[in-house]
């Protein structure tokens, strides 16, 4: 594999069996959106600072140890695209309310690992569940708020931990830590 992240075969995590990227995928980040403290709609950046053990500067969630993985979030721009395209909405990735949208990796693998987002280095936490103001904002006539969680099960994100601070950009590549 080459430092781009890209090539010959796909990355497995240390200590880990499942793949997280897809042979010759390159895994990026593709979109970033942020939350202001005092609430609102998301807000779409091109970069972001973030901070060790503090997470996104700016973020609603900024230097919050209130939960494990506060200091940010990804989710699959895949599994927002299939809800979409499922229940016919116009597409809008910043619907999920996370901060960083991947194209290229299996996040659910990435739970226990160290990867770095382009310099930045990150540990999975745990699996971002979705939460009933998800359903609420995607909720419809024909799709309550219990259904659109159902349907974010196991595709709701990661919650991770910052571990060193940098600017985190679109086009980002992850990459295993390993």
């Amino acid at each position: 594999q080459g430092a781009d992240g890209a090539g010959g075969g796909a990355v497995v995590a240390a200590g880990s069996t499942q793949t997280w990227l897809s042979s010759g995928v390159v895994s990026v980040i593709e979109r970033i959106f942020t939350r202001a403290p005092s609430g609102g709609p998301m807000i779409e950046h091109q970069s972001v600072r973030v901070v060790a053990g503090s997470g996104i500067e700016g973020d609603r969630y900024f230097n919050c140890h209130d939960e494990p993985g506060q200091n940010i979030t990804l989710v699959e721009a895949e599994a927002i695209e299939g809800f979409l395209s499922e229940n016919q909405r116009t597409r809008d990735l910043s619907v999920s309310g996370r901060n960083l949208v991947t194209r290229g990796v299996s996040l659910n693998g990435l739970v226990g690992q160290e990867f770095f987002v382009g310099q930045v280095r990150l540990k999975g936490v745990e699996l971002c569940d979705p939460c009933l103001a998800l359903g609420e904002a995607l909720a419809s006539a024909t799709l309550s708020p219990a259904a659109v969680v159902r349907q974010f099960v196991k595709r709701g994100g990661l919650r991770a931990d910052v571990l060193s601070t940098g600017e985190i950009s679109v086009g980002a590549k992850l990459q295993s830590a390993a």
